[in-house]
């Protein structure tokens, strides 16, 4: 039968653990222990400042719950994708390097609505939006209008039909998360972590199957070829009428892929 691995959620930009409700009833009741955290500024993080160093000592903490011998399965949409798919490369680096005697926990990644790169223009160009935003003057809107053209603009050059949607998609959707919801300097502090990070490269430097699971209108799916390529041992999954926030939008649909990887994920 194998041993189930433990499940760690990691939500998206702007919202919350609460996202993962559907899924966390799915895969409780299927028999696995699962856990949704909150990423440093969301939640109830909200006081905190987002870091990437800071995420991890989050995914370190929700890991830590679990048996000592319990393998981890990761599962990030947007944002948590992206941290998620750092964290992984990050294990296997402390691994190589030695850093740590044990064997990697980690079984594997479901990284969700993350196949645009971050290391490229089209995010570099939304930490600007984001940053005139923050300061809030008519001058800086305008500052924004423009630079959100841009933004949209390099989306159609790697080949995206950008419009506002884009717009929600790199801010979190609207899934509703209870009465707060971090604003724009959230965003400033997570494109700046990202902007220059390569997901790609994360992909490749994971030593564990990623399934990459997309919404079909997504326009955020600018290179999901390229990370399905760079994968160790990986899966790419398209779900059909779904947006940017894939597991909301689909609910079912996303939960059906989430016992394949799971079942994928399960170690001898």
């Amino acid at each position: 039968m194998g041993i189930e691995p433990a499940v760690v959620f990691v939500h998206g930009m702007r919202t919350s653990s609460a996202i993962w409700d559907r899924q966390l009833e799915h895969v409780r009741d299927a028999g696995y222990d699962a856990v949704a955290v909150d990423l440093p500024a969301h939640g109830e993080r909200r006081d905190e400042r987002f870091t990437l160093p800071g995420a991890f000592d989050v995914i370190d903490d929700a890991v830590a719950t679990f048996a000592a011998d319990r393998p981890i399965a990761l599962v990030g949409l947007s944002l948590g994708g992206y941290t998620t798919l750092a964290y992984a490369a990050r294990d296997a680096a402390l691994h190589q390097a030695g850093a740590t005697r044990e064997p990697t926990r980690l079984a594997g990644v479901v990284a969700a609505a993350c196949c645009s790169d971050p290391k490229g223009k089209p995010v570099a160009l939304f930490r600007d939006v984001a940053h005139v935003t923050v300061a809030g003057a008519s001058a800086a809107r305008r500052q924004a209008r423009a630079a959100s053209a841009r933004w949209r603009a390099a989306l159609r050059g790697q080949g995206s039909r950008a419009g506002g949607s884009d717009v929600a998609a790199l801010l979190g959707g609207t899934v509703a998360v209870g009465p707060f919801r971090p604003g724009w300097d959230v965003v400033t502090d997570a494109l700046t972590h990202l902007a220059g990070h390569s997901s790609v490269a994360d992909v490749r430097a994971a030593r564990v199957p990623v399934w990459l699971v997309n919404g079909s209108r997504d326009h955020l799916r600018l290179q999901e070829q390229r990370h399905l390529a760079a994968a160790y041992q990986g899966a790419l999954v398209v779900v059909p009428g779904a947006g940017h926030d894939v597991n909301t939008d689909a609910p079912d649909a996303f939960n059906r892929v989430l016992t394949r990887a799971l079942r994928d994920f399960r170690r001898p």
